[in-house]
C-alpha cells in the first residue's frame, strides 16, 4: 500500500513540476556532460590512420570541472555523437553530422533510460543542411525537438517532435523571409523557443520559432556583428544573449567578449567580459550561474581546456 501511494505521488504532474522547479531555482544537481577520450587526449598512430579510440561519456562538476562519474553510452556505441540540447536532466543526442534521416535519442543519464523518436514520415527529399534543437516548453508542459532543414534550392522544412505524444508534426506556415539562401550558424533553445543565428548575404539575424504556438520571428543582429567568427548565442540572466569575441580592449594586455541581451525585442549592449589577452580562445556559452564558459585550445598537445570568466 505504501509503495503504491508513493508511486502515485512521485508520478503525479504536480510533484514532478514542484521537484523540477526546486532544482532549477536552486541550481541543484547541475553537471557538465562531456563525450571525451578516455585519457582526455586524442591518440594518433601514424602507422594506423584508421585507429578509432573508444570515447567515454562523463559528468563533470559545474564549478571545478572535476570528473564526477563515468556513464555508459545508452546505445552501447562509441561513435561520435553531438549534444543538441538538455533540459531537466534529459539530453538530446544525435549524429555529429546531421542528415534528414539521422536517429535522435532523448537520454536520461540519471536513470539510464532513453527514447528514440520514430522516423518522420513527412520528409520525402534530401536536405543539404539540418539543424536540431531540444528543450522543455513550460507553456505546454512538454519536451520538444525542433528540426529545421534546407535544400540547395532554398526549400525550407520545419518539424516539431513532441515527447508527450511521441510524434512529429510538419509546420506548414513557413514565413517568406526564411525561404531564401541562408547559412545557419548556431542556435539555442530557451522556454520552448528555438533560436538560430542565420546569415542572409551580409546581414546577420536571429530567427526564433516557438514550438508551442508555432510562430516565427526575426531579429536583426547589432551592427557590430559582421562576421560569424567568435560569434555565440546563449541565455544570460533569463534573456537571450549574443556573444562576440573582439580583439582589442581598452585595458592593456586584456581581451574581451562583447555582450548583448534581447529585451522587448530589441538588443541592449551590456558590459563586456574582460580577460587576460593570453587566456581565451573562444566563447562556448554561458553557465547556469551566468559566467562565461570559454574554451582554450592547446594545438601543440591537441587538447582543450575549459575556463569560467
Amino acid at each position: 500500500c505504501t509503495c503504491k501511494l508513493w508511486s502515485d505521488l512521485i508520478g503525479s504532474s504536480s510533484f514532478v513540476s514542484t521537484h523540477l522547479h526546486r532544482n532549477v531555482t536552486k541550481h541543484a544537481h547541475v553537471y557538465l556532460l562531456c563525450l571525451h577520450h578516455p585519457n582526455f587526449e586524442c591518440v594518433v598512430d601514424p602507422d594506423n590512420p584508421y585507429l578509432e579510440e573508444e570515447l567515454q561519456w562523463s559528468l563533470f562538476s559545474n564549478e571545478t570541472f572535476e570528473q564526477c562519474s563515468k556513464l555508459s553510452h545508452p546505445l552501447e556505441s562509441t561513435k561520435h555523437f553531438a549534444i543538441y540540447g538538455s533540459s531537466n536532466g534529459l539530453v538530446c543526442i544525435s549524429d555529429e553530422i546531421l542528415n534528414f534521416d539521422s536517429l535522435i535519442h532523448i537520454w536520461n543519464p540519471s536513470v539510464r533510460k532513453f527514447r528514440t523518436p520514430p522516423m518522420s514520415t513527412n520528409i520525402n527529399m534530401k536536405f543539404s543542411h539540418v539543424a536540431l534543437q531540444f528543450g522543455f516548453h513550460p507553456g505546454v508542459n512538454d519536451y520538444k525537438a525542433v528540426r529545421i532543414m534546407r535544400t540547395n534550392k532554398n526549400a525550407v522544412a520545419v518539424e516539431v517532435y513532441s515527447l508527450g505524444t511521441d510524434s512529429w508534426k510538419m509546420i506548414e506556415a513557413v514565413p517568406p523571409w526564411l525561404k531564401c539562401t541562408w547559412q545557419h550558424l548556431k542556435g539555442t533553445f530557451f522556454n520552448g523557443v528555438a533560436y538560430h543565428f542565420i546569415q542572409k548575404g551580409p546581414i546577420f539575424s536571429i530567427m526564433s520559432f516557438d514550438s508551442g504556438s508555432e510562430e516565427f520571428e526575426e531579429f536583426i543582429a547589432p551592427d557590430a556583428i559582421c562576421s560569424q567568427w567568435g560569434l555565440c548565442i546563449d541565455v544570460y540572466k533569463e534573456e537571450i544573449c549574443l556573444l562576440l569575441r573582439c580583439y582589442g580592449c581598452e585595458e592593456e594586455g586584456m581581451d574581451k567578449v562583447d555582450l548583448w541581451v534581447l529585451q522587448e525585442k530589441r538588443w541592449k549592449q551590456l558590459s563586456p567580459f574582460i580577460f587576460p589577452l593570453d587566456e581565451g580562445n573562444g566563447a562556448i556559452g554561458i553557465s547556469m550561474d551566468d559566467e562565461l564558459l570559454m574554451e582554450i585550445r592547446d594545438f601543440g598537445k591537441g587538447v582543450s581546456h575549459l575556463y569560467l570568466c
